[in-house]
């Protein structure tokens, strides 16, 4: 493999997933493919990817294997489940798992892959749809410093902010940071413009105003736009951002800090949830507030 790229197998083609894939295969890595639904494997098969059939084969003809999962039990079972990675890997292999899990469940699958000889690293992300489809994604990266030397220029590929940030399980736990600050974000912007709005107050005029002063944020600038837009198409899902929650929530309860914010954002997306919006963007916590008619700008 001196001097070759090495091939990479690609299990979970949705929202973020997708596009990373895309970008890699721009990079010029060669990919094999694999999701839960058909189509998108075809569509990245036509571009150039090697689709799979089982977790399993796609590990047995790759050097590395990223998985990009929604939740803690995907990742296991793709992982360690019939026909898993743990089922078809070579020694040697390294997994990079780039979903957003439990730490715990992040150690699991690490020591059993282990005793395969396949090294492992937890790296999680952060930009949402426009930075997987841009390459501009903050990657948090948990591991070995080899291991994450050798992961590096896949990683490159795809954000450009790769933060190695400590062993095995802290790309987790500094996602679940994230999350927190975004949700709890989220929640402050949502309830910002609803005073504005019921104020009688132009949200677009005050989003202006904030973003030159100290309230200036990515989730003022992106996610406000979006709900004085009432656009709430998902880049990140409302459900998935409510799981990162519990995962933020337990983690505080296991070590002993009880984080009430992030508790409340968990509890504002429960309540999007049962009202059925699960599917919609997380920006969609500003429906829960009061939504005057649009005014005319």
């Amino acid at each position: 493999m001196s001097g070759a790229k090495p091939a990479i197998g690609f299990i979970g083609l949705g929202i973020m997933g997708k596009p990373m894939a895309r970008n890699l295969m721009k990079a010029g890595y060669v990919l094999t493919v694999l999701n839960r639904s058909r189509a998108v494997v075809d569509e990245l098969a036509a571009e150039g990817a090697t689709p799979a059939s089982t977790p399993a084969d796609v590990a047995s003809t790759s050097d590395v294997v990223i998985t990009m999962l929604p939740d803690s039990p995907d990742v296991e079972s793709v992982a360690l489940g019939a026909n898993g990675i743990a089922s078809g890997v070579r020694a040697g292999t390294l997994w990079i798992d780039m979903s957003t899990i439990a730490p715990a469940t992040t150690a699991r699958v690490a020591a059993e892959l282990a005793k395969k000889n396949v090294a492992s690293l937890d790296a999680p992300v952060s930009g949402g749809e426009k930075g997987a489809i841009d390459a501009t994604l903050s990657i948090m990266v948990g591991g070995g410093d080899a291991d994450v030397a050798r992961a590096k220029p896949i990683l490159d590929a795809l954000g450009t902010n790769v933060v190695h940030v400590g062993a095995l399980g802290a790309g987790q736990v500094t996602k679940a940071c994230n999350q927190i600050v975004v949700g709890v974000t989220i929640e402050a912007v949502a309830e910002a413009l609803a005073l504005a709005e019921l104020a009688g107050v132009d949200p677009s005029k005050v989003r202006a105003a904030l973003l030159g002063g100290f309230a200036q944020s990515k989730i003022l600038e992106v996610h406000g736009q979006r709900m004085i837009d009432r656009a709430f198409n998902p880049g990140f899902k409302a459900k998935l951002h409510r799981k990162d929650m519990n995962i933020a929530s337990d983690a505080g309860d296991a070590h002993g800090v009880d984080l009430k914010a992030a508790k409340l954002v968990r509890e504002r997306f429960d309540q999007l949830i049962a009202r059925g919006d699960a599917e919609k963007d997380h920006s969609a916590l500003r429906t829960l507030y009061p939504m005057p008619e649009a005014r005319a700008r």
